[in-house]
C-alpha cells in the first residue's frame, strides 16, 4: 500500500548544506513527514490544511521510463491520497520551471501520473499572506490541547457573520486565552472559514464551512 510506503530517498543532513531539511508534524498523519527544503515544508502546511487529502507521504516512490532510448528515473516530493484521486505532487521554485532540465522530467512524469488516472501537481510559491495564515494555524493543529467543554462552546456561540474579536466576547465565562486558542483550532479544522487571502485578524469574518 502506497499509503504506507517510506520515504524512497535517505533523509540526510551536512554541514554547509544549501537547503533547509527537517520533519514537520502532520495532523493529516498524526505523525511526521520529512522535507528537504522550505518550500516542500510549506507545501505539507497547505496538504496538511486541506481538509480532502487524508494521508501525506513524502518522496513515495520511485518512477522509471523509458524516453528516446534512454531511462528516466524520478522521484516525486509528495503523494496526497484524497477523497477522490490519488495527488503526485514535485516542488519547485518559480525560477527554475523554465529549466528545460526540469520542464523535461516534470513533463514525462506528468505523462505517467496521467495514464495511472491520478492528478499531478507541480507547485511552486504561494501567496505570502495565505501561507502566514496557514503557518500561524498550524500552531493549533494538535487537537489534544483542546477541552471538548472549549470547543463547544466556540461552536455554540459562533455564526457566520461574526468578527473573532465577536467571538471571544461572546464567552465570558472561560478565559479569554483558551476560547481564542479554540477558537483557532477549529479554523484550522476548518469547522469555520474566514478569508484566507487577507492577514487573520481580529475583524476577520467568519462564514460557516
Amino acid at each position: 500500500m502506497l499509503s504506507g510506503a517510506a520515504p524512497w530517498r535517505r533523509f540526510r543532513w551536512y554541514h554547509g548544506q544549501k537547503h533547509y531539511s527537517g520533519s514537520y508534524w502532520s495532523a493529516t498523519e498524526c505523525g511526521h513527514v520529512i522535507y528537504e527544503s522550505r518550500l516542500e515544508l510549506a507545501r505539507l502546511l497547505f496538504a496538511d490544511f486541506d481538509c480532502s487529502v487524508r494521508r501525506i507521504v513524502a518522496q513515495p516512490f520511485l518512477l522509471r521510463a523509458e524516453i528516446g532510448g534512454k531511462v528516466r528515473r524520478h522521484i516525486p516530493d509528495f503523494l496526497l491520497l484524497t477523497g477522490s484521486v490519488p495527488v503526485v505532487v514535485d516542488v519547485k521554485p518559480g525560477v527554475r520551471l523554465q529549466d528545460p532540465r526540469v520542464a523535461f522530467t516534470f513533463a514525462w512524469t506528468e505523462q505517467v501520473v496521467a495514464a495511472l488516472g491520478w492528478g499531478y501537481e507541480v507547485w511552486s510559491e504561494p501567496e505570502p499572506v495565505e501561507l502566514g495564515n496557514i503557518g500561524f494555524l498550524a500552531g493549533y493543529r494538535r487537537p489534544w490541547l483542546f477541552e471538548p467543554e472549549v470547543l463547544d462552546a466556540v461552536r455554540g456561540s459562533a455564526t457566520s457573520g461574526m468578527t473573532v474579536a465577536e467571538v471571544l466576547a461572546s464567552i465570558s465565562r472561560l478565559p479569554h486565552a483558551v476560547v481564542r486558542a479554540g477558537l483557532l483550532h477549529l479554523l484550522w479544522r476548518q469547522e469555520f472559514v474566514v478569508d484566507m487571502s487577507t492577514r487573520l485578524r481580529s475583524a476577520s469574518t467568519l462564514q460557516a464551512a
